[in-house]
């Protein structure tokens, strides 16, 4: 897969401005929708080794950039009290690839160092790990049974990638009946263009685009 290091600590703050300036034709006035920490869970997709780990297979060096976002939304979700859900996407053999493997020629393999969620963002005992095997983290997880048992009704989606695992975790929960909520500096993906078009994406018509330090403060609207 080829990536790109489009945004770094130095000049995520200048990127997240331009991203919102451009996907800002596409998120119209929302005002049913605020964001409220008791009944969000935050969605960590993926920041396993593979992708966010500079000896990974597929390193992504956006990830680098984004990893402290992520970890002060993690941190602050913690504080209040709010539910957390780390994803991890690997297969046992090539027999549960499904149609990925029409498109990639490696996986992630269970059981492996690469499969592993990043020291960074470790999961505390008693939150929730699930172990996906597609692009869906609802597909044939317990993830809405879960989030329905926590009383949750909306989703703040980060991690990788933005327009596979994420854009999909983003569009399922969505259908299910979450509200969905995007922030644009806490997730990444292999390049800017895919970045971008995803964020596009969803706020025509599926998420509330955000960013870290909004959600943390909680003046979301």
């Amino acid at each position: 897969m080829y990536t790109e290091p489009f945004v770094t600590p130095d000049n995520i703050d200048d990127k997240l401005s331009e991203w919102l300036a451009r996907i800002e034709r596409y998120t119209h006035p929302r005002p049913n929708l605020k964001l409220k920490h008791e009944k969000c869970a935050l969605v960590i997709v993926d920041m396993l080794h593979y992708f966010a780990s500079s000896e990974g297979r597929v390193y992504l060096p956006s990830t680098y950039a984004i990893i402290p976002r992520i970890t002060r939304l993690l941190e602050h979700w913690r504080t209040v009290g709010g539910t957390v859900v780390f994803t991890r996407h690997c297969h046992m053999s090539t027999e549960d690839l499904g149609m990925l493997v029409s498109f990639f020629s490696d996986y992630i393999r269970c059981g492996k160092k690469e499969s592993e969620i990043i020291s960074e963002l470790s999961p505390l005992p008693g939150e929730k790990v699930i172990r996906k095997n597609t692009y869906d983290a609802f597909f044939n997880t317990d993830l809405d049974e879960f989030l329905r048992s926590k009383s949750v009704e909306q989703v703040l989606v980060t991690g990788v990638l933005t327009q596979m695992c994420c854009e999909t975790t983003a569009r399922s929960a969505f259908v299910r009946g979450y509200e969905v909520y995007i922030p644009a500096d806490a997730l990444t993906t292999s390049s800017e263009e895919l970045h971008i078009g995803s964020l596009m994406n969803l706020a025509s018509g599926f998420a509330v685009i955000t960013d870290a330090d909004t959600v943390c403060r909680g003046d979301q609207q």
